[in-house]
């Protein structure tokens, strides 16, 4: 798998025609983000802002960083792109690919003395967070959010486990940010362990990583897995990390930029509204979070920022996140033997919807038992935690074509087959759920069963009445007449 640092992923972009540099100056508040998300919904090439309104001189941004491609060619292109494949890779195939990646034999990193991330260095006081480009994104938000798609990098205090997790960060001023810190998530668990001894926890943010590391640090790993020596494995060579300037964590060394402190176990700040993966922003929903002392920041000459403008899809909640979910789910229902072909979260769900394709030829002897078991599966493990709906359907439906999908939803799952999962565990910021349910994190989950019906009798069962169904050189030679009237007319 080819490795690439943030700024040669630019680079990489910008060859592809799949970047637009923004010479013009860009006000942080609002008009950065107004065009990130102006540049997801058309779509348009990623947008690199190298001129932010009172912002340090040097820094650059990114917007968009995994967002979709607008050439029809290669859509998935910053995708495929960020996971080292080939940029012409269908989204079920990365899908598949990154599937394996718990499959592969763990790397260590490797330390190295100096790096990139160390040409300039601010400690103490030379820090100034509000000199940098960072963007007040949405009408409602309730600051500006330095971390949208950069990681966090915290260890256990044995040392044993090291996570590296995207999580976001809102300023506050300019050497103090709020970090949301979920409990039930990675950066929650090891939380607890330093409140346990009552000591604050050291943290690094580094913004601009290997896509690599970002595409991994939104896969749900099991705990106590280190992700820097599973994306080792899947490049097949450690990735070299250098250590921090006031404390022991290590860190990516083609980092643009590094911010680190330490997280107070008592001092909290407001953290608050931000607009969400579900394309929301719910105003007025403020709360205390920890507050992330900052003691420096290191970072290279001119070095960009990825910034996400989170909100309806697709954005990358929904290709990052979306497709490491499904790859994880994936991988979790083949393991437990079930006739499994493929999963897909389709961007237009917002992370809501769990898409499962399996083979009608396979052995298991009843559909809706099939539908129960994959249910069961897929709520048990930590990537079905986000998941609240899951749609199963025989494997002649694509679920990457959300017509297809919306198709056999409405006409396959008939209603006294839907499966209920009540009381299960859900991630707080599923769009729908009540504020009881927010506060447990718990709700009632759906599998809608969308497979033939073991009713019907044999042979009784329907074709699709579609251009898949016609012999396929016919639909060739259509295809060939369509593209030769098609040419002529374009004459």
């Amino acid at each position: 798998m080819p490795r690439t640092s943030f700024r040669e992923y630019t680079e990489i972009l910008e060859q592809y025609g799949d970047l637009v540099t923004v010479d013009e100056e860009v006000d942080w508040n609002l008009e950065m983000g107004a065009m990130i998300r102006c540049a997801y919904e058309k779509p348009t090439p990623a947008p690199l802002f190298t001129n932010i309104k009172d912002s340090k001189s040097g820094f650059r941004v990114l917007g968009a960083p995994v967002g979709l491609c607008p050439n029809n060619e290669h859509p998935f292109l910053r995708i495929a792109l960020s996971l080292g494949l080939p940029p012409e890779s269908g989204i079920l195939e990365l899908v598949e690919a990154w599937s394996h990646l718990p499959e592969v034999t763990p790397i260590p990193p490797k330390e190295v003395a100096s790096a990139p991330c160390k040409e300039n260095k601010c400690l103490g006081d030379e820090v100034d967070l509000m000199s940098l480009p960072v963007p007040y994104l949405h009408v409602g938000d309730g600051g500006r959010y330095i971390n949208t798609y950069g990681i966090l990098i915290v260890q256990s205090p044995d040392g044993s486990w090291v996570n590296w997790s995207i999580t976001r960060v809102m300023l506050h001023d300019k050497r103090t940010m709020a970090g949301v810190i979920v409990p039930s998530q990675h950066i929650g668990k090891i939380y607890e362990q330093w409140k346990a001894l009552g000591q604050s926890m050291p943290f690094a943010l580094c913004l601009g990583v290997d896509p690599g590391i970002a595409m991994i640090a939104g896969y749900p790993l099991p705990d106590g897995a280190n992700e820097a020596d599973l994306l080792g494995g899947w490049y097949g060579q450690p990735l070299e990390v250098v250590r921090c300037e006031t404390h022991h964590l290590l860190v990516p060394a083609s980092s643009e930029i590094v911010i680190e402190g330490v997280v107070s176990l008592e001092e909290t700040v407001p953290e608050g509204p931000m607009g969400e993966y579900a394309g929301y922003t719910w105003v007025g929903h403020q709360k205390d979070v920890p507050c992330f002392h900052v003691q420096a920041m290191t970072y290279r000459n001119d070095p960009i920022m990825p910034v996400v403008a989170a909100g309806t899809p697709p954005e990358e909640n929904h290709t990052n996140w979306g497709v490491a979910i499904a790859a994880s789910i994936q991988h979790e229902l083949r393991r437990h033997q079930l006739p499994v072909q493929s999963c897909f979260i389709p961007f237009e769900s917002a992370v809501h919807w769990l898409v499962v394709t399996v083979d009608p030829s396979s052995s298991y002897a009843e559909s809706q038992a099939l539908a129960k078991k994959i249910g069961e599966v897929v709520f048990a493990c930590r990537g079905g935690s986000y998941i609240p709906k899951v749609i199963v359907v025989n494997n002649d439906i694509d679920p990457s074509f959300i017509d297809q999908v919306v198709w056999a939803l409405a006409t396959r799952s008939h209603p006294d087959k839907v499966i209920h999962f009540p009381n299960t565990p859900v991630l707080p910021l599923v769009a729908y759920l009540d504020q009881k349910e927010k506060k447990q994190a718990s709700t009632t989950k759906v599998v809608y069963n969308c497979l033939s019906s073991d009713e019907w009798p044999r042979g009784y069962a329907p074709l699709q009445a579609s251009f898949s169904g016609y012999p396929e050189d016919m639909q060739q030679r259509v295809h060939d007449l369509f593209e030769k009237l098609c040419n002529k007319e374009n004459q």
